[in-house]
């Protein structure tokens, strides 16, 4: 009897454990996305892109967060910041009381939410990775805020200034572009990312054939002859652009060749303005065309 009491009381305790085990899981896992609180009042938002996303859906009033990268539009310097857009802080997060997280679906972005869908929060995880992301991103954003008719226009509003933009280009010729991501080492813009979507919508054709790395490391030797008529250089500091153009001139001054260096169309350009995936793309779209084709564009 006392055996049996024992196995009755230890499987007792198992089912009970389980039980608790499925609830728990249950609460925790993110809902589907059709069914996020689409009255979400405390908004946190953990990438610069996505912040200005919601600023464009009229959401500035709900945003109580966001990462410290988040600098534009300029009401963002009121929110409060909890965290990088590489190393979120989750308590910081957690202060905020939210009742929706949106952030980008990458590994340091993944930790943080799965901690915070273990605490109850829900957790949206919108992807931009590609210029074909951005809409969708949006109309994602705009089901789980309540602003789908607002996203729906916004999309509207960004792929009709691009398709005009891409008339003025129809006529003309490609443009080979070099777009220097880093200086030291030198690491150059790859394809299969969105920055050589950027070089492609504004009329241009990247220097560098398909490659393993996303952004791979090249040798001053291996330049030699690639036939740059553009190159482009991210800035690694807004705040000092003039003088990295200074200094991106006297370093491309050495390959004199390069038909770019001769024409002297190199552009050191504000990284943020350019290379945020987000309601912005039809103004980076028409700041590297103007490189490109300033002919096109040099009334404007």
């Amino acid at each position: 009897k006392k055996i049996w009491i024992r196995l009755i009381i230890v499987l007792a305790a198992a089912i009970l454990f389980l039980m608790a085990m499925a609830y728990h899981s249950l609460k925790i896992n993110p809902l589907p996305d059709d069914d996020l609180e689409s009255t979400a009042q405390r908004i946190v938002c953990l990438a610069p892109n996505l912040t200005e996303i919601l600023f464009e859906l009229g959401l500035d009033e709900k945003i109580v967060a966001v990462s410290t990268d988040s600098d534009y539009p300029p009401e963002t310097a009121e929110k409060t910041k909890v965290g990088t857009f590489w190393q979120p802080n989750t308590e910081a997060i957690v202060a905020t009381r939210p009742d929706l997280v949106i952030m980008l679906p990458f590994e340091q972005q993944n930790a943080v939410a799965e901690t915070l869908q273990r605490l109850g929060y829900h957790v949206l995880p919108v992807k931009t990775e590609k210029i074909e992301d951005l809409s969708k991103a949006i109309e994602k954003i705009g089901n789980a805020t309540g602003t789908s008719t607002k996203a729906n226009e916004l999309v509207n509003n960004i792929e009709m200034q691009i398709k005009l933009l891409q008339a003025k280009l129809k006529s003309t010729n490609k443009v080979r572009v070099l777009w220097v991501i880093q200086p030291e080492p030198l690491r150059i813009v790859g394809r299969g990312t969105f920055m050589n979507e950027l070089i492609e919508l504004s009329g241009g054709e990247n220097i560098i054939g398909p490659t393993i790395q996303k952004y791979p490391a090249v040798s001053s030797e291996e330049l030699i002859g690639c036939g740059a008529q553009v190159i482009i250089q991210s800035a690694m500091d807004a705040r000092n652009i003039a003088k990295q153009q200074k200094t991106a001139e006297k370093f491309w001054s050495k390959f004199s060749n390069m038909p770019a260096v001769k024409n002297n169309n190199i552009y050191v350009i504000d990284s943020d303005a350019v290379l945020r995936l987000g309601p912005r793309l039809p103004q980076a779209v028409k700041l590297i065309s103007g490189y490109l084709h300033p002919d096109i564009f040099k009334q404007e």
